[in-house]
């Protein structure tokens, strides 16, 4: 279960979290509409987020999909990213982006979009990452999925082995830049199902 208990002097309906704050197990942001909440939650510490209305807590993006973390866990803003933390102080999961940004000038929010960015305080359109860019098994309204010439990779969703084990299963969804197409592939390699050449731009939204 996810219980509202946050370790900093900021509101239990904080969407952001800032250079000095933390967020620890139990710890939650909520969207400034209230849509969408954000945690560390049992049964398995995953940092996740879900519909703050959805009593399961089902999580619709996961951080640490791949290793899991403790009851002893920390979220902060560290060197200018999001970084989730272990019980020992090693990195588990991180925005790792590289920016000119002053480390002290980040914060992170989550949007009632459901959309958990990293941006400059001082001009918080200055988005420096953000998770519509880094879907994991759900596709939210107002994403999209594509393809980045420039870094060469697409967005990919990949569904979860079950609903308490979160870690990537054999399915996946991606945009084949080749055949200008979006296919569901089983076990990275294999070809599922193929949707057919996309007229469209090289996006799809929900």
């Amino acid at each position: 279960m996810c219980l509202a208990m946050i370790k900093t002097s900021f509101s239990l309906e904080a969407d952001t979290i800032s250079v000095g704050d933390v967020i620890s197990t139990y710890s939650t942001l909520v969207s400034q509409g209230g849509k969408f909440e954000m945690g560390l939650c049992t049964p398995n510490y995953y940092l996740r987020i879900w519909y703050r209305k959805d009593p399961s807590w089902r999580a619709v993006w996961v951080a640490n999909r791949e290793k899991l973390v403790s009851l002893s866990s920390e979220l902060r803003i560290s060197d200018g990213n999001l970084v989730l933390f272990d019980e020992s102080k090693i990195t588990i999961w991180s925005t790792n982006v590289k920016s000119s940004t002053t480390s002290q000038s980040v914060q992170a929010v989550l949007l009632d979009t459901g959309n958990l960015v990293l941006n400059d305080v001082s001009n918080s359109t200055n988005l420096l990452w953000e998770s519509f860019d880094n879907p994991t098994h759900t596709w939210l309204l107002g994403a999209s999925l594509g393809y980045n010439k420039v870094t060469k990779k697409s967005q990919v969703l990949t569904s979860w082995k079950n609903s308490e084990d979160l870690a990537p299963s054999l399915f996946s969804l991606e945009l084949n830049p080749s055949a200008i197409s979006f296919s569901i592939m089983w076990d990275g390699s294999k070809s599922y199902w193929d949707s057919g050449s996309w007229d469209g731009d090289h996006e799809m939204r929900i």
